[in-house]
């Protein structure tokens, strides 16, 4: 029996974080077993908006691939691979691109937002406004079935598939399968100041490898209710990113409404639900935390021997998919 396949993967452009966990890490580990699953190192992407500093890129390579480790991810099960050093996703990507106009990718709601979270006006780099068709090719290339991804990707994953029903419907063969998008048990996790999301560029984070001291000073100086002035004021739980943690990472949910009653009824402090929550997040991280460091004592010539082989496997699939594109096409001259 032929397993379906998983395309999913991150931009290395720094640590990854809580809301990369319950968006698309989560659903990783979970579904390796049931899946071939690729998990794609996306540095061309990342230098979609850091093209003047590649080095940022580079030094984040191993830093995402100890992530994915930590988190549970068997490098025995899954394929990690870099986006640059699969050239037929660039390929796929010039060929896409004649399949979607510019007036449909400026529709792209993510696109719009992140242009603005960026300040990109008439300096928007082509690479930039195109990633969405890159993209579409990262997933068609494997000829992937599933997408685990964040709420803010959905929009990318319906144009991928927008763009190979065109291509199955204009060059026949029906090569690839139009991939599903799988959110994970939080849609969104708000960043910690009260933005929509937790976000690397906005610094509103807590990184999966920050220590006991860091998660703790950062939920301490999270955004809650702004209604509430006094300890003793009924306050709102919808809305408040710290209940919205507590729901997604304390295992003791009986305490959690438990806080959520007496928080409304004004009958406990935000100092108190804080650090209750602190101590939830970091015996969630503890685990990953240990992981992580004994991945990274195995020493970068491990992690890389993970990279080349996945890469190595990746492009044997690849190139499997561009004969049957090429020839479809009509361009398999020789």
């Amino acid at each position: 029996m032929i397993r379906k396949r998983i395309l999913t993967g991150d931009r290395p452009t720094g640590k990854l974080h809580l809301g990369h966990y319950v968006g698309s890490l989560a659903n990783r580990a979970k579904l390796q077993d049931e899946y071939e699953t690729y998990i794609l190192i996306a540095d061309v992407q990342a230098l979609t908006d850091n093209f003047a500093h590649p080095e940022k890129v580079r030094e984040n390579v191993r830093e995402v691939l100890l992530d994915n480790l930590a988190v549970g991810i068997d490098p025995e099960k899954a394929t990690f691979h870099i986006q640059s050093m699969i050239p037929e996703t660039a390929e796929l990507t010039v060929f896409f691109a004649n399949l979607v106009t510019v007036s449909r990718l400026e529709r792209n709601p993510t696109v719009k937002d992140e242009i603005a979270q960026r300040g990109f006006n008439k300096s928007l780099p082509l690479g930039f406004f195109m990633y969405p068709v890159s993209q579409a090719a990262d997933i068609a290339v494997v000829r992937a079935n599933l997408v685990p991804v964040g709420a803010d990707q959905i929009p990318h994953v319906e144009q991928t598939r927008e763009i190979v029903r065109e291509f199955n419907r204009v060059y026949g063969g029906n090569i690839f399968p139009e991939p599903e998008a799988l959110l994970g048990k939080v849609k969104r996790l708000a960043g910690t100041d009260g933005g929509a999301k937790m976000s690397k560029s906005l610094g509103n984070v807590i990184y999966l490898s920050d220590d006991a001291e860091e998660v703790k000073s950062k939920v301490m100086a999270m955004y809650t209710d702004p209604t509430r002035i006094h300890p003793n004021d009924p306050g709102h739980v919808e809305g408040n990113p710290v209940f919205e943690y507590h729901k997604a990472f304390n295992k003791n949910q009986a305490e959690v409404r438990d806080l959520e009653e007496r928080y409304q009824k004004g009958k406990v402090g935000d100092v108190e639900v804080k650090e209750r929550l602190a101590l939830a997040l970091n015996e969630f991280l503890d685990p990953i935390r240990e992981k992580r460091c004994e991945y990274e004592s195995k020493g970068p010539k491990y992690l890389d021997e993970i990279l080349l082989e996945g890469t190595k496997k990746a492009r044997q699939v690849t190139q499997e998919t561009l004969k049957m594109v090429r020839s479809a096409m009509k361009i398999d001259y020789f």
